[in-house]
């Protein structure tokens, strides 16, 4: 995984010179979580070196902007705050007014909307803001509410896992039900391997997933980040309901192939997106095992549609054929 000084030098803007009061600046934001006002970073900056006065933190925030290494917000407080994006993904934020407190979540289905509407309306859009005021539950209810700030990596690992895991889940249900339901010999064979690697691979995600758990005790309990509701393992659950409606083998080579390609794309896609991370690692990694069960359904779907037979048109006659025919 990439380390956070090779990660600076590679966003570093051409032609821009070292500096080591600035990559000490920076060192010390990478190590914060959460988001800092610049005279935060300031305070910070100086019980590690008192010489560097607050206008060198106010410049290098700037360029760690420009660069792509900090991400500028505005919770309404009348100064910015910044966020570090080294490994962590854009994402949308609930502020409570009551205590200040600030939580983190990404959800597709409203990252889909923006996009929708934009297209609409012939936006081309080049940041996507949402920030949500009202009152957090350990304000409305007293309780004390556990705190996620110092485990974002982790949050986002862990609920990419719960999505890979889900996703699994719905296709070995999906490849389990096409192969008792096929009466193609060697349709059945490939929907019941299909259905083994899915059970291999989803063990294999069960224990990284017990591992990051490990990683935190009250991991399990802390607040959601991803919020993908439905997102790829919706359509296997879907292509699930359409073989019980009936369908022959053909047709349900082409249902799992819609949903491999669907889920393959929505995998890959968010994937790139993110920053490096092991989230973004367990997205591409499931966007590469589920484009490898696209091409496997896509070559044997052709293949049987060359064992099967061709019925031959019926075609009626003409009277002088079966004139012919009589005589």
């Amino acid at each position: 995984m990439e380390q956070p000084a090779a990660y600076v030098d590679r966003l570093r803007p051409a032609g821009g010179k070292r500096s080591g009061k600035r990559d000490l600046i920076i060192d010390v934001f990478l190590r914060q979580e959460g988001h800092l006002s610049a005279d935060d970073l300031a305070s910070l900056v100086k019980k590690e070196d008192k010489r560097i006065g607050r206008a060198t933190v106010y410049r290098a925030l700037q360029w760690m902007v420009a660069a792509g290494i900090a991400r500028k917000v505005d919770f309404g407080e009348g100064h910015f705050r910044f966020e570090h994006s080294y490994r962590h993904p854009r994402h949308f934020h609930l502020l409570c007014k009551a205590c200040g407190r600030s939580s983190e979540f990404l959800s597709s289905d409203i990252e889909l909307l923006i996009e929708e509407i934009a297209s609409v309306q012939r936006f081309t859009t080049s940041q996507n803001v949402l920030q949500v005021y009202g009152t957090c539950d350990a304000c409305k209810t007293g309780r004390k509410s556990v705190d996620s700030v110092a485990t974002t990596e982790l949050l986002f690992a862990r609920d990419a896992l719960r999505m890979a895991i889900a996703t699994e889940r719905s296709g070995l249900a999906f490849y389990l039900k096409a192969s008792s339901i096929t009466n193609d010999r060697n349709g059945r064979k490939v929907f019941q391997k299909l259905a083994e690697e899915e059970r291999e691979h989803l063990a294999r995600l069960e224990e990284r997933y017990r591992e990051i758990l490990a990683q935190d005790p009250q991991l399990e309990g802390r607040p959601t980040f991803l919020f993908f509701k439905g997102a790829a393992d919706g359509l296997f659950t879907v292509g699930t309901e359409e073989l019980l409606k009936g369908v022959d083998a053909k047709q349900a080579f082409m249902i799992g192939i819609k949903c491999e390609r669907g889920s393959h794309r929505f995998f890959k896609r968010y994937g790139e997106r993110f920053e490096d991370s092991e989230g973004k690692q367990i997205f591409l990694e499931f966007a590469d095992e589920e484009r490898e069960h696209l091409e496997l359904l896509i070559r044997e779907s052709r293949a049987l549609f060359k064992r099967s037979p061709r019925k031959r048109p019926n075609v009626k006659r003409s009277s002088r054929s079966t004139r012919r025919a009589s005589a």
